[in-house]
């Protein structure tokens, strides 16, 4: 019977040949309540025939965060992210479509990445402006403090975008996950915080009247134009939750 052993050999090498062939890019998404955090995972080839990578985080506007550590071992993949302070432990799958792990930076996290078949778009071509477009400024009232929302909008050849930030907590500015217009009604998702955005656009564009939501808790919002983006402010280290 040892015959048999040897197609089984040639099926085993074949699934692992397979497997570590893994040059290319990658995506996946980290899901937490109703936080979302897309990733995305190039994994690049180094003249001596070595691997390397780097990571986008693509809703926090974090790209080509450098990869250390990056180990395949057969099936087994392993690699680190300093800059974050995380690291991913997983397996590749013999289909060689697919690597499911853990994610670790706290506490692990599910995460399977799966191979692009398209690039994840972190830039769109600008379109002829809506009739919104320009920066909003609201405030948020969090108990006896405020905190300042800034939220730009933008049309562009792929529809409404937009990005968000608050100048009490820091200068960065996040691109929202989704932006959807029916009428006067805007809604802007920012899945990587689990926040929601759902207002009305006054008829004379004057504000856009709504609610903040993020997990169990909504405060109302009121966005209004203006021509400058507020200085920033000390970051105080709370958070709209």
């Amino acid at each position: 019977m040892k015959w048999m052993a040897f197609p089984a050999m040639l099926l085993l090498t074949a699934c692992f040949g397979h497997a570590q062939d893994i040059v290319g890019d990658w995506q996946g998404t980290l899901s937490f309540g109703d936080i979302e955090q897309r990733l995305v995972l190039h994994i690049m080839k180094n003249a001596d025939g070595t691997l390397k990578a780097t990571v986008d985080a693509v809703d926090l506007a974090q790209n080509n965060l450098p990869v250390t550590a990056f180990d395949l071992a057969a099936y087994r993949l392993t690699f680190n992210v300093d800059a974050i302070d995380a690291s991913f432990r997983g397996k590749v799958m013999g289909d060689g479509k697919t690597i499911m792990g853990k994610w670790l930076q706290g506490r692990p996290i599910f995460l399977e990445f799966k191979r692009a078949v398209a690039p994840v778009k972190t830039e769109h071509k600008p379109a002829k402006p809506s009739d919104i477009d320009g920066t909003w400024i609201g405030t948020l009232q969090l108990g006896d403090r405020q905190m300042r929302i800034v939220c730009q909008i933008a049309n562009t050849e792929d529809g409404l975008m937009a990005n968000l930030g608050s100048p009490d907590e820091g200068p960065e500015m996040f691109p929202a996950t989704a932006v959807t217009r029916e009428g006067s009604s805007l809604k802007i998702e920012a899945k990587q915080f689990g926040g929601v955005f759902a207002g009305r656009i006054a008829a004379d564009h004057s504000a856009i009247d709504g609610t903040w939501m993020q997990g169990d808790h909504s405060l109302p919002l009121v966005l209004k134009p203006s021509k400058n983006t507020p200085q920033t402010g000390n970051k105080s280290g709370s958070s709209a939750k």
